[in-house]
């Protein structure tokens, strides 16, 4: 936007050096200003090589100062030239944003949607999804799936549709690594835990879009824009995101749980990829690579005005995941602990509800502005696994007892 301003100086400075010479010469051999001549301090080429040179460094310096604002904000706004150039015409635009609730100022370099999945990744939900689980409830070693490796599996597939399909990158990855944040510990155990003791209910989805506004930066919320917040709100069920890039989400998050469900079942004894129909995996692939690339592709070649699967990938897809129902998610063996973990966290919902003061302050204060049952659940959908065994175990386990010897 300064370049053409930039250009002006730099043509101003160039005349002005050559008329300055022009004059400084021209007076010289005339002897017009002669009559300064009484000092060697004021004579004519003095005062105006004095004049001339500070000019010069003046508007060099305003120039410098121009380019370098210059560079920093056309970042942006060559990223919004290279997204219309580049991108279909079905694709949502960084520059078209319906915006954020609360207006700020755009940042120089990145654009609304780059700034929207920088938040995610440095807020502090995102790291607790490391520690929560995602089928197998605690399992000990560190091959089988978090809540966080399934949040990044996710968002590869998803970005690898959305560029295929030459839509917004930026905003896919934004929902995508946004999309669990609002999880219970223990996965959809948890969940059902609270949705079963909460008079307002509880979904892990509406939750996700409560930490993004409310919760998140000690009740200030990461005041994400409209697109990225649909998508988190509407990744799993209901009516579809508003954007393709939002639509993108709530299929990837679906190929990548159920590929990577039959990886940690396999991993635990509970099956073998032989247990698969093989009406399946002759359609899907024999193994994970082969049935994600299936479904990525086919998703690729079928999707237009909406992202979808040929009716055919679709009908074996849902067979698939009819498989894992009864195979692995109702499975007795992965289920042995969700038990103890309902019990759990129903109790601690109990205790905060009497007790809400024993909450952090942040939580405190939403029971007093909204009620502690919704303050209960906040606080325990933000726990990871590990922590809320630990406030388990501190409310209800009696501590040992030490003795020294005097």
């Amino acid at each position: 936007m300064f370049t053409n301003g930039t250009k002006f100086i730099k043509n101003f400075c160039a005349i002005l050096q050559f008329f300055s010479f022009k004059i400084i010469r021209d007076f010289s051999e005339q002897g017009l200003w002669g009559f300064l001549s009484f000092s060697a301090y004021f004579n004519a080429e003095k005062i105006f090589k004095i004049i001339y040179f500070s000019g010069r460094i003046f508007i060099y310096y305003i120039v410098y100062i121009i380019e370098g604002v210059s560079k920093i904000e056309t970042i942006r706004e060559k990223i919004y030239q290279i997204e219309k150039q580049t991108l279909s015409d079905k694709a949502t635009l960084a520059c078209n944003s319906k915006g954020r609730l609360k207006p700020e100022e755009e940042s120089p370099v990145r654009t609304e949607f780059q700034r929207d999945r920088d938040r995610i990744i440095h807020c502090s939900s995102f790291r607790r999804l490391k520690h929560k689980t995602q089928v197998f409830l605690s399992p000990e070693g560190d091959y089988y799936r978090t809540r966080l490796t399934h949040t990044l599996e996710v968002s590869q597939i998803a970005r690898a549709i959305a560029v295929a399909l030459s839509l917004n990158e930026d905003l896919t990855e934004a929902i995508a690594l946004g999309h669990d944040l609002g999880h219970t510990p223990f996965g959809h155990a948890g969940e059902r835990a609270l949705a079963a003791v909460c008079p307002t209910g509880f979904k892990h989805y509406s939750q996700s879009l409560r930490v993004v506004d409310k919760l998140e930066k000690d009740g200030e919320g990461l005041n994400l824009t409209f697109e990225v917040r649909n998508g988190i709100e509407r990744h799993t069920n209901g009516e579809p995101a508003a954007t393709l890039e939002g639509r993108i989400v709530r299929l990837a998050d679906r190929i990548a749980y159920i590929n990577h469900d039959i990886d940690d079942a396999k991993a635990a004894g509970v099956m073998c990829e032989e247990d698969i129909p093989i009406e399946i995996r002759d359609v899907l692939g024999y193994k994970k690579s082969e049935r994600i690339n299936t479904l990525v592709m086919n998703c690729i070649e079928n999707s237009g005005d909406d992202i979808c699967l040929s009716p055919d990938i679709q009908m074996v897809f849902d067979m698939l995941h009819n498989f894992m129902f009864d195979m692995v998610y109702t499975n007795p063996i992965c289920k042995s602990e969700e038990a103890k973990a309902d019990a759990m966290l129903k109790a601690l919902y109990n205790h905060f509800v009497k007790f809400p003061e024993r909450m952090p302050e942040l939580y405190v204060k939403i029971a007093r502005t909204e009620s502690p049952e919704i303050a209960a659940c906040d606080y325990i959908a933000g726990m990871t696994d590990s922590y809320a065994v630990k406030i388990f175990n501190d409310l209800y386990i009696p501590k040992a007892w030490s003795f020294t010897d005097n």
